[in-house]
């Protein structure tokens, strides 16, 4: 039995450390929203599973390598001999303004199918975890979330969906199209604040009206991203808000799967909602405060490491 299944792509991670029209050395890493919740969930101790496909290169190779180091559950990860793994390279520009160009048309990432949900739900999940990543890579990914979600349901498996627009996959109206129709049966919905319109009915106009739309709808709980404000939960209870951890930031990628990382482990744990929101936020924190999508992800142990007073040496 496993805590969570995730589905989605996993991409080879080029950084670079000076502008790419200059050239210069890049730093070779494994990336994609639904792995990073893997893995974060694996560091906080939980059994986390990835559905996905890579190809028959060093590049798929070294994501699986990667993952299973981590302590993912790869029993449902297909390698494709026709197609080449994804990569998407990460340039930083301004202070922590990052572009991020992707090299995944066509790739193996893309074509993960309805066939390989029904082999992940051999691990018997407790929960399933979704972004709205997937779909966006076009039909046979959509048929493979279409497929989790549709399985989840049959067998009352919870469903959290964080929404993860990428303006550079799909326009907007195509992502309200289907996120709209997907929402209503999920338990959890994430969101940050620029991303909520896509997931609720568009007659909605505030933050407070669409998520009363979803709550109405069927979803149990919505939760705010916002940032270096912290985040919010709406549900049964009514609202509830925690600022964020003030960290020196390294790098912003990633933090939105480390925050969902947490939330769910502390949802797995039944934990309080101010708790939930408080092991969210400190997992976002640690993921901003050190480079790469999920290198610095905490251990349980780790998680107390943000109430040292700053400056402290551990000896």
């Amino acid at each position: 039995m496993t805590d969570v299944l995730t589905v989605g792509e996993t991409m080879a991670s080029m950084r670079a450390i000076a502008p790419l029209r200059l050239g210069g050395p890049m730093s070779l890493s494994v990336a994609g929203a639904e792995s990073n919740v893997a893995i974060g969930l694996a560091r906080l101790g939980h059994s986390a599973g990835w559905v996905g496909v890579v190809g028959t290169d060093e590049l798929g190779t070294l994501i699986l390598r990667t993952l299973r180091a981590e302590g993912v559950a790869l029993d449902a990860a297909r390698v494709d001999p026709d197609r080449p793994t994804g990569m998407m390279v990460v340039e930083r520009r301004i202070s922590d303004l990052t572009s991020v160009i992707y090299h995944r048309s066509g790739s193996a990432g893309s074509a993960v199918s309805a066939e390989d949900v029904a082999a992940g739900f051999r691990l018997s999940p407790s929960w399933v975890h979704l972004t709205g990543i997937t779909p966006a890579l076009g039909d046979r990914a959509r048929g493979a979330v279409d497929a989790a979600v549709a399985q989840a349901r049959r067998t009352g498996v919870p469903i959290s969906l964080d929404v993860n627009f990428r303006g550079r996959l799909w326009t907007e109206s195509a992502a309200a199209e289907y996120l709209r129709r997907l929402a209503p049966g999920t338990r959890l919905l994430i969101a940050s604040e620029d991303e909520l319109h896509l997931a609720a009915p568009a007659a909605a106009r505030t933050e407070e009206d669409r998520v009363a739309a979803l709550l109405d709808a069927g979803v149990a709980e919505v939760v705010i991203k916002r940032g270096a404000r912290g985040a919010s939960l709406y549900g049964a209870g009514g609202r509830v808000d925690r600022p964020a951890r003030t960290v020196r930031v390294a790098d912003t990628i990633g933090a939105g799967d480390a925050f969902v990382a947490g939330l769910l482990s502390a949802t797995l744990d039944g934990l309080a909602v101010s708790a939930r929101l408080e092991r969210a936020v400190a997992c976002g924190a640690f993921a901003v405060a050190s480079a790469g999508d999920w290198e610095g992800l905490p251990t349980r142990a780790d998680l107390a490491l943000l109430d040292l007073e700053a400056g402290t040496a551990q000896r």
